[in-house]
């Protein structure tokens, strides 16, 4: 019979604020990168890049943290690359209102993995 392993402590208010962060900002580039797509040819290719690696690194940078990877500290400061470049891509089309609203979300996200690449598990 195994032992039962100990029930881990919970995240930190912290590392639960920075997943959330990189949700909302992955949700936010796959809506855009879903209006960009339906507007055709007016998405640049750089931008639709940007939207692409921003959106899997902020999902798989969440992943990481709840699963308290000791690689997230590496992942979150990957993230917040991902997530500038993004945000500068973005406010190449600052009178769009979502363009602008997910460049938003991206330096929020990039804010909050810059600190949390620093942080503890």
């Amino acid at each position: 019979m195994t032992q039962q392993q100990p029930a881990t402590e919970p995240l930190s208010e912290e590392m639960q604020d920075c997943i959330q962060a990189c949700m909302a900002c992955h949700g936010v580039c796959e809506e855009t990168m879903s209006a960009c797509l339906r507007t055709g040819g007016e998405a640049q290719t750089r931008i639709m890049r940007a939207l692409l690696d921003c959106s899997e690194m902020t999902r798989v940078c969440a992943d990481m943290m709840m699963r308290r990877s000791p690689l997230h500290n590496e992942m979150c400061m990957m993230c917040a690359q991902a997530c500038d470049l993004c945000a500068e891509a973005c406010m190449s089309m600052p009178e769009d209102e979502l363009m602008t609203r997910c460049a938003e979300s991206c330096r929020r996200c990039s804010e909050m993995c810059r600190a949390m690449a620093g942080a503890p598990m």
